[in-house]
């Protein structure tokens, strides 16, 4: 899919809800799940570059606790009473959260749900990427680039979450189409960087070689490949998300590649759907980005600075449409 960079000709500007219309646009709340993972930046930066361009206002709900289900509850709560014009969110938890969707709904606010897609509640359209095509192809690319053998682990992000049950089965799967790889372990580092390297160093302990690591985001991918640096290791490793830090390890040997999640792009489209649908413009109801792996053939493209980056135009975000 084929990406539109540009140079803004000013910076962002989020601003704060109040009791009133803005009088030259709508203003959109945009939920993500935390500050700590670098891909609910982009999406943050996205829906406000779309924002922007549309002449509409921004307020981020982020939790200070890395995805607290009770947190964005009452973020939910909180943004009811002041009743934006829509509301663009990533649920914390897809189950746990539909009680807060459905009182969005009663509140007659629309919203458009983003990345994780919820098991409840009513919006204008989903927006999000293939989670088990971006796992198996990513994965593909790895045992690619290894010949199809040697020895594998996964670094897992949050059980029970969708985006690593998909993931984390797109690798099993690309694993399982080459007889002389053998999975070591799979274990969860929650989508942190931290917990990551601590996992690979455990890892590390119990297995003497270590081909591959399969890890389930790119912040953890970089956790992985501290800790292999710091062990003194060589492994190929893979994350997934085609966040910064991940162009920068591709740049520098570093990392192999990563599976182009593209959360600017799911802002972008989130946000667009949001204020169109305001605006009794015609919307798709749902987009699922298709899967492009980032290695070091084809990462000069994604190496521009996201405050850089200009949204599609509707007429190309809407080739994106699956229904």
């Amino acid at each position: 899919m084929k990406k539109a960079y540009g140079a803004l000709a000013a910076l962002f500007l989020t601003t704060s809800l109040s009791s009133h219309a803005f009088a030259d646009g709508e203003t959109i709340a945009v939920f993500t799940k935390n500050q700590t993972n670098p891909y609910f930046q982009t999406v943050r930066v996205g829906s406000d570059v779309a924002a922007k361009a549309m002449k509409a206002k921004t307020l981020h709900y982020i939790p200070t606790k890395p995805d607290s289900i009770p947190e964005q509850l009452s973020q939910i709560e909180d943004v009811v009473v002041k009743k934006p014009s829509a509301i663009v969110f990533i649920p914390v938890d897809y189950k746990a959260m539909v009680p807060g969707v459905e009182k969005i709904n009663d509140a007659k606010i629309p919203v458009v749900n983003v990345t994780d897609r919820s098991a409840g509640g009513k919006f204008v359209a989903f927006v999000g990427a293939d989670d088990y095509s971006l796992g198996l192809e990513t994965g593909r690319y790895l045992l690619k680039t290894l010949g199809g053998k040697g020895n594998f682990v996964i670094i897992e992000g949050v059980k029970g979450s969708l985006t690593n049950i998909d993931r984390v089965r797109g690798f099993n799967d690309a694993l399982k189409e080459n007889p002389g790889a053998k999975l070591l372990a799979s274990q969860p580092g929650n989508y942190q960087r931290l917990q990551a390297l601590q996992v690979m160093e455990n890892l590390m302990q119990s297995n003497t070689q270590i081909d591959g690591v399969l890890a389930a985001n790119d912040a953890m991918a970089i956790g992985a490949i501290e800790a292999l640096d710091g062990a003194n290791r060589k492994a190929q490793v893979i994350g997934v998300n085609g966040t910064k830090e991940a162009i920068d390890a591709i740049k520098a040997g570093k990392l192999l590649a990563s599976g182009d999640y593209n959360g600017f792009m799911q802002g972008c489209l989130g946000m667009m759907i949001a204020i169109r649908s305001l605006r009794n413009e015609p919307v798709i109801t749902e987009i699922v980005l298709k899967p492009t792996v980032i290695g070091k053939e084809n990462y000069q493209p994604y190496d521009v600075p996201l405050e850089s980056r200009t949204c599609p135009s509707w007429d190309e975000a809407a080739k994106l449409g699956t229904k």
